[in-house]
């Protein structure tokens, strides 16, 4: 508690903004609310290793922007993390930073220079996916003799019908699938979007035979471990590269590849891209929020691009050498 005129403890303002700025005024998403507990777990702790002050000894102005700088430092070069993940850490102290100014004015000039500092940018990679064939030698290399092998094979082929993220794909019970025909599965989404996906004939098939095996229980995991619990995302990771070190014996292309469960979802938009889909209804596939992040898929997608070159009549010009008189132009030129 504080006095009446005195200024709040930044213990206070913490705690206030996750319980009354995030949960109450913004009804911020779960998964939302532990990236910003991560982050200032990680943000913390690493105040207390470099200031030698304690979580609960903190005050807003120790929050400037040499302690900000150094921490996004850490993140990148000892805890490895890429800039995305460096970048999502800083929106948390943003966010916060934006709550704690309105809170306590006097510590207004610290925020700001604080909230002055950039994101930074990274180079985009073109997006990885999967062949059909490598697709199917993925999805044939469980053994499903096996209640495990069975498990895994069921998982691969629902995320690739999907497209699912692996945080959807954990999160879904045996109510959210639907056989009755037309079968569908039902998704929970990045920020409490919701979706309903169709299921190919075979999909539905492989669901039905797996619920024969873990019950119709509305409530539990469609993909359980052997707890009866969800796999987590380490757990769908894992399994997926097993998966992949099997299939690799029948399809070589698969050597030297990183593959995760991302590189699925990639797969399934590029593969529905290639049968001639509308971008926007890959877009309600996927649940993608903004249309920018589907047209990538086009970015990547050189088969598309050659069949768009193949229609345009090649020029016949005769190609002409420029003469570089200039020793200047001719060094710049040569760069």
């Amino acid at each position: 508690m504080t006095g009446a005129g005195s200024s709040p403890t930044f213990a206070t303002v913490l705690q206030d903004f996750f319980a009354q700025r995030l949960r109450a005024q913004r009804n911020a998403s779960p998964r939302t609310i532990a990236s910003y507990r991560d982050a200032f777990c990680l943000l913390l702790r690493f105040a207390q290793a470099t200031r030698r002050t304690p979580p609960a000894a903190l005050s807003l102005t120790d929050l400037d922007a040499p302690l900000v700088l150094a921490f996004l430092d850490h993140l990148e070069h000892e805890r490895h993390n890429t800039i995305r993940s460096r970048n999502t850490r800083l929106v948390a102290i943003r966010s916060f930073l934006h709550y704690a100014a309105l809170r306590d004015p006097t510590t207004l000039p610290t925020i700001q220079r604080v909230l002055a500092i950039p994101m930074k940018r990274w180079d985009r990679p073109l997006l990885g996916f999967l062949s059909h064939p490598e697709m199917t030698a993925i999805l044939a290399a469980p053994d499903r003799s096996t209640w495990s092998g069975q498990r895994d094979h069921v998982l691969l082929a629902t995320l690739y019908n999907t497209g699912a993220r692996v945080s959807e794909i954990v999160a879904v019970r045996v109510a959210d699938l639907v056989l009755e025909r037309p079968a569908f599965l039902h998704l929970h989404g990045k920020g409490r979007k919701q979706r309903q996906v169709p299921l190919w004939t075979s999909t539905a098939a492989r669901l039905k035979e797996w619920l024969l095996r873990i019950g119709r229980q509305p409530d539990a995991p469609l993909f359980p471990n052997r707890t009866g619990a969800s796999l987590s995302r380490a757990g769908v990771a894992q399994r997926l590269h097993t998966a992949v070190v099997t299939a690799r014996v029948r399809c070589p292309s698969l050597k030297g590849r990183r593959i995760s469960p991302h590189t699925l979802r990639h797969t399934t938009a590029m593969h529905l891209l290639q049968a001639g889909v509308d971008l926007s209804v890959i877009a309600l596939w996927l649940g993608h929020e903004s249309p920018a992040t589907t047209h990538l898929y086009v970015e990547a997608d050189l088969t598309l691009k050659r069949r768009a070159l193949d229609k345009l009549e090649q020029p016949a010009s005769r190609r002409q050498r420029r003469r570089l008189d200039d020793r200047l132009l001719a060094f710049l030129e040569a760069l």
